[in-house]
């Protein structure tokens, strides 16, 4: 059975196919919106740099779960080594990372009641 068509690899949304999607977890007990600010404005900052030195690296997203003191980040990189390189050059410990698959869903475009008035 084939997949859905809206989920699939980073690199069959991209052109030549380099890149590729990761969850990158990092669980940090006693972890602040604060802090969580601070270490994805690295992240994106090291991203910046590693792509004018020509590395297909980019910050999809970033979540920080209070709860369970972790931040789950979606990056599109070329392999997982340059995940851990973008990680280490931000400064930023990783404690897993991992293949994913991107699920882009269509937009509901279903009109407001209000605006059918």
């Amino acid at each position: 059975m084939l997949p859905d068509a809206r989920m699939r690899p980073a690199s069959s949304r991209q052109a030549g196919g380099s890149a590729q999607s990761f969850l990158v977890e990092h669980y940090r007990p006693g972890i602040t919106a604060d802090a969580f600010r601070a270490a994805i404005a690295r992240v994106r900052s090291s991203a910046a740099a590693m792509r004018r030195d020509g590395s297909p690296v980019r910050c999809v997203h970033a979540t920080l779960v209070p709860e369970d003191e972790a931040v789950l980040s979606v990056i599109d990189a070329a392999s997982s080594d340059q995940v851990e390189q973008l990680f280490a050059r931000a400064g930023v410990r990783v404690d897993r990372i991992v293949t994913a698959l991107a699920h882009r869903g269509k937009q509901d475009t279903r009109r407001n009641e209000s605006e059918e008035a």
